[in-house]
């Protein structure tokens, strides 16, 4: 009799075993499809925050819990398999089968992560697939960027080797090195996939601005000693004039009272000085180009042309107001006449306003007129001042013309 329980016993004991074994199997698949969606996932995720960190910050986020859960399944997993090791010493049937029960209950576990970690999976896969697709841009781009690197390079070591000044270009040029760069050792370069195409799309204009500049050199040089030339003539010119604005200067001050010149007083003197500062930039120019600095040279020869304009512009002042002056002296109703005109074609304009002329138009134009017939008594005595009567009629012109400029705005509005 005992020899019959003790088979049974054993077989019941073997088939409990045999329970717990497959229960283990069973558990440690399920384990390693967890795990290994987990490190899928975890390689998918961070592909995700590498090519747009900011939309995939939620996909982040989730899959933290989610992988938080699968640790804490892994460790009850481990914990499981220590629990109940299969090392070949005897057990009860009730030992095998709360092995059975352990692992299944596990195994039920890894199992719902795994279904979780899938789904996220499947939610996250049209995402990846578009951006992956948006990825195929990007190897187009950095060729791009790295012709147009290797092209300025050239032309910047042929605009050095032809004894030019490359200095600019070679700084835009190494900014565009180092971008290249930046993209080449950090794969995106922590940028994500936008900023990357962006910063590839820069590194090439960058790189063929410099290749431009590079190129003009050669052109620079040459405009830039053409203009030497140019502005030292003309700098001989405007000196030339120093001589004729003082006669002019003379002739105001002999035949027209102070009130019409005493704003030019010292223009000759201004000239002058305006011509001597233009030779100092002028010889600035020269020593720049003779060491091939042709942006130094240019900058130079443009203040060069300031002074010049300047001096140019203040000579003009004295001469004109000469000719105005004896132009005034000779016939002074022809500027009044002009005054006159500009007045009596505002008042047409108002008078041809639907529903009659507007008050207010009305009323500067009166003043106009009342200001036309008083300007005739600014000429007394043995030097009229002339220029305040110029000046009076050209404020009467310009308002005449504000006038007619305000009733079409108004007439157009009126239509809209």
């Amino acid at each position: 009799m005992r020899g019959a329980g003790d088979q049974r016993r054993r077989g019941r004991d073997g088939a409990a075993a045999d329970g717990a074994a497959e229960a283990k199997e069973t558990a440690a698949t399920a384990f390693y499809d967890m795990d290994q969606a987990q490190k899928y996932l975890q390689g998918r995720v961070t592909v995700f925050a590498d090519l747009d960190a900011e939309a995939a910050a939620p996909a982040r986020r989730e899959f933290a819990a989610l992988s938080e859960a699968a640790d804490a399944a892994s460790l009850a997993y481990i914990a499981v398999v220590d629990a109940h090791p299969f090392d070949g010493r005897d057990r009860s049937a009730a030992d095998w089968d709360a092995a059975r029960r352990g692992f299944a209950a596990v195994t039920e576990r890894l199992r719902k992560i795994n279904a979780d970690l899938n789904g996220f999976a499947e939610r996250l896969a049209p995402r990846m697939t578009r951006l992956e697709a948006a990825l195929d841009r990007l190897p187009p781009k950095l060729a791009a960027a790295r012709e147009a690197v290797a092209a300025a390079e050239e032309a910047v070591n042929a605009g050095r080797a032809a004894g030019m000044d490359a200095s600019d270009p070679e700084a835009e040029l190494n900014r565009a090195k180092e971008g290249l760069a930046l993209l080449g050792s950090q794969g995106l370069g922590g940028l994500g996939l936008n900023g990357a195409i962006d910063k590839a799309e820069e590194i090439r204009r960058i790189a063929e601005s410099a290749r431009e500049a590079a190129a003009e050199l050669p052109r620079m040089a040459e405009k830039t000693r053409n203009s030497l030339t140019s502005v030292r003539t003309r700098v001989e010119m405007v000196a030339g004039r120093v001589g004729p604005v003082q006669e002019a200067m003379k002739k105001l001050l002999r035949g027209y009272s102070q009130a019409c010149w005493q704003d030019l007083r010292g223009a000759p003197e201004s000239i002058q000085a305006g011509v001597e500062r233009a030779r100092e930039r002028l010889d600035e120019a020269s020593a720049h180009v003779s060491r091939s600095e042709w942006k130094q040279a240019q900058q130079a020869l443009t203040a060069a042309r300031t002074e010049l304009n300047a001096a140019d512009r203040r000579a003009g002042q004295v001469t004109g107001r000469v000719a105005e002056l004896d132009a005034a002296a000779a016939d002074p109703d022809r500027p009044a006449e002009t005054a006159r005109f500009a007045v009596r074609d505002a008042q047409r304009l108002a008078m041809a306003q639907p529903g009659g002329p507007a008050p207010h138009h009305v009323r500067v134009l009166d003043g106009l007129v009342a200001r036309l017939e008083q300007a005739p008594g600014r000429l007394t005595g043995a030097h009229p001042d002339y220029w305040a009567y110029l000046q009076e009629l050209e404020s009467i012109r310009t308002e005449a013309g504000d006038v007619v400029t305000r009733i079409r705005s108004e007439r157009a509005q009126g239509h809209g």
